[in-house]
């Protein structure tokens, strides 16, 4: 059996593996962006996965896979659930970068 530290170094190269095979089937994709499901964040489309209906962004998507092959996790909600705080302060973020758009 893997130790947490193998799982985690594997997964992290196996995921910027992703990012990268993404870039370079379609090099406009780290320069597109969408809000992740699960960490709120504005990221680039590569290296997103979509989880069933959940786009995730490559950070998050790391999170995941560690977490189910780790079997902290047994499906994506879980995750999403667990990074609620995230989002909302992302959503805070993103409130005061606009309030201050608007302000200047």
């Amino acid at each position: 059996m893997k130790s947490k530290e193998e799982v985690v170094k594997e997964m992290q190269l196996v995921v910027e593996q992703m990012r990268l095979d993404d870039i370079e089937e379609n090099p406009d994709c780290e320069h597109e962006f969408f809000t992740c499901d699960a960490c709120g964040g504005t990221k680039s489309l590569a290296g997103s996965v979509l989880y069933g209906h959940h786009r995730l962004c490559n950070d998050c998507v790391l999170y995941a896979e560690i977490g189910f092959e780790l079997g902290q996790i047994k499906d994506i909600h879980e995750l999403i659930d667990a990074m609620e705080d995230k989002r909302l302060e992302a959503d805070c973020e993103f409130l005061k970068a606009q309030e201050k758009s608007i302000n200047n």
